[in-house]
Formats: structure tokens, C-alpha cells, sequence
């Protein structure tokens, strides 16, 4: 009969015979994987920096902030967001760019100004909304051209030289946005330049500013790996010159 001294050796050495070796196996599994994610997880922040580095350095010549340096061009470009924040109030995004438009407009910079945005829905219009807060800031309504298909910024910065003729234009936008905007027209053979409108700040627009780091990503992957191109282009418009 087993006594239990007995007992207790055999389940130590059951353990050691059987248990032992998944013991072994499983931490070297575990720093293995551990060593993967650190991996693609340094990949991962190293493309998005150099993206990032990318954009900011390859733009940063083409911005203005003095309004008396900008050069003159035929047409501004406004590029569009929503009117309203999701709790309703005025976008403050989009009301500092259509101010920085109308300066430029006035000060003799540009003659026309594109209108380029989102206009998915009837109820839902960005050229439309931008075009009626300009006429009241004292913009002509035939200085004011709309782009109804400005979904994103590229399809806004390309479609303004393939369906509007201009082979070079003043993007007008905040500045993390305008550095993209540059970016994008001029690797896609557009001579762009950008007015710098008023910012928000960075505690109200952080969100804003944490999409734009991915935006940036976005940016140099369309143009040196996919080669996007708008959503839709169709016909040309010829915008009237003096």
C-alpha cells in the first residue's frame, strides 16, 4: 500500500516530468510575441514620424502668415468643412478660413475664390453654406466659384487644376492643414502656396490636431505607393479671366 510520503514523491515527480517542459516552452512564446508587437510597434511610430517630418519640411516654404508677402494668384482655394460642431455651435475652423479668404480677396491677392467641400447629402453642404457667410462678409457673389466635390483634401487640391485649369492657386486653410494641402499639390505638379488662416487653441483642437498626424500618413501614402486620384473628376470648368 502507497503510503503518503510515497504519494508525495510520485506527484513531484509527475510534475517535474510532465509539467516542466511547457513551463520551458511557453515563456520563450511569450517574449517572442512580446518582441513582435514591440517591433511593429516602433515600425509603426517610425513611418508616422518620417511621414510627419515629411510633410512639415517639404511644405513649410510655400506658407504664408503676413498677407502683404503673398504673391498674387488667380484663385484662392477654400477648403471646407462643416459649419456647425456636433454640439451645434459655430465651427470656428471654418469661420477663421472664410475670414482669412475674404482678406485675401480685398487685399487684391486673388480675384476668384473656389469653394471646395463636402456635399454628400441635400442636407448636407459645404460649398453652399461657405459661398452664403462669404456674401456677408462682403465677398461678390461672382468672385465665388463652387467645387461640389471636394470630399477630401487631395480630391479639392487636384480637381482645382483638372476641372477648374489652374496650374497654380493659393490653398487657404489653417496651417497644419495647409502644409498638407501643399504637400499633396505639389507632388501631383501643381505650383501650390498656402495663406495661413487663424488657428484654435491646441486644447480645443486636439482631437483635430491628433487626425492630422494620421492625415499626414495618409498624404504620403497616396502619392508615393498608391497614386490616388479624386473620387470623381468630370468636366472641365473654365474659370473667367481678366
Amino acid at each position: 500500500m502507497m503510503t503518503p510520503v510515497n504519494k508525495l514523491k510520485l506527484g513531484n515527480a509527475f510534475n517535474i516530468y510532465f509539467m516542466r517542459p511547457y513551463t520551458l516552452t511557453i515563456k520563450p512564446a511569450f517574449r517572442s510575441v512580446r518582441t513582435y508587437l514591440v517591433l511593429i510597434s516602433f515600425i509603426a511610430l517610425l513611418v508616422i514620424a518620417l511621414c510627419n517630418f515629411k510633410v512639415e519640411s517639404y511644405s513649410k516654404a510655400y506658407l504664408y502668415d503676413d498677407i502683404k508677402k503673398v504673391p498674387f494668384n488667380q484663385v484662392g482655394l477654400v477648403l471646407g468643412t462643416s459649419k456647425s460642431l456636433a454640439n451645434g455651435k459655430p465651427n470656428p475652423y471654418l469661420y477663421h478660413r472664410l475670414e482669412a479668404a475674404t482678406k485675401l480677396f480685398k487685399a487684391g491677392k486673388v480675384k476668384y475664390l473656389l469653394l471646395s467641400g463636402d456635399n454628400h447629402t441635400i442636407y448636407y453642404n459645404e460649398p453652399r453654406d461657405m459661398r452664403k457667410i462669404l456674401i456677408k462678409m462682403g465677398v461678390p457673389a461672382e468672385a465665388i466659384i463652387l467645387d461640389y466635390a471636394g470630399f477630401r483634401t487631395l480630391d479639392s487640391v487636384i480637381r482645382c487644376k483638372e476641372v477648374f485649369g489652374q496650374n497654380s492657386y493659393t490653398v487657404i486653410s489653417q496651417e497644419f492643414h495647409n502644409k498638407r494641402a501643399v504637400f499633396l499639390g505639389r507632388n501631383s505638379g501643381i505650383e501650390t502656396i498656402a495663406f495661413n488662416a487663424q488657428d484654435i487653441d491646441f486644447q480645443r483642437g486636439i482631437k483635430v490636431q491628433a487626425r492630422e498626424i494620421f492625415a499626414r500618413v495618409k498624404a504620403v501614402m497616396d502619392i508615393f505607393v498608391l497614386n490616388e486620384q479624386p473620387k470623381f473628376l468630370g468636366k472641365k470648368i473654365q474659370i473667367a479671366q481678366n
